[in-house]
């Protein structure tokens, strides 16, 4: 694990990292990019916790393969935190079939976004940002989604630029 110190980059605005982690990989990522820009930190988090035969993608019947072959699925969510306060949030995210995981737009559908920007950022074994971000944007076009950035590999450094 990376320690970072704390900067306060955006004094004016009130800006949060939320994230879903269901291995603990993307959740990482998150602490420490909330660290480096002094940013509040939510997870989002399913009612029911994803076990390893859940994400087993191998099967096509894993909870996540179902989830991910069905548009419509909205995994059930723990109660979201208040985000009436924050003008930048990060969506934080695994990418899972080149997208993000169905639970995201669980919490989108769940917040009102309207005058947000939201930059989302993931960890992926093997795939890009580009098709998650396309996704957010075709699903949600009412929002302002930035370009993000995957952050499979990075520094202090790099986050801190990255977050300027």
């Amino acid at each position: 694990m990376i320690i970072f110190a704390t900067i306060a980059l955006h004094a004016n605005a009130q800006t949060l990292v939320a994230y879903f982690s269901a291995t603990g990989t993307t959740k990482a990522v998150a602490e420490d990019l909330a660290r480096v820009g002094g940013f509040e930190l939510w997870e989002i988090a399913a009612n029911e916790p994803y076990t390893d035969a859940d994400l087993d993608w191998r099967n096509d019947k894993s909870r996540s393969s179902l989830e991910m072959a069905d548009p419509q699925e909205r995994p059930t969510i723990r109660e979201c935190t208040n985000i009436v306060p924050y003008d930048t949030i990060y969506v934080g995210f695994p990418i899972w079939w080149g997208i993000c995981p169905r639970i995201i737009q669980s919490w989108v559908d769940n917040n009102v976004l309207d005058g947000k920007v939201l930059i989302p950022f993931a960890t992926s074994g093997s795939s890009g940002i580009e098709g998650a971000v396309k996704f957010l944007r075709e699903t949600y076009p009412q929002y302002n989604w930035q370009d993000g950035k995957l952050l499979n590999d990075y520094t202090e450094e790099s986050l801190m630029e990255w977050v300027k």
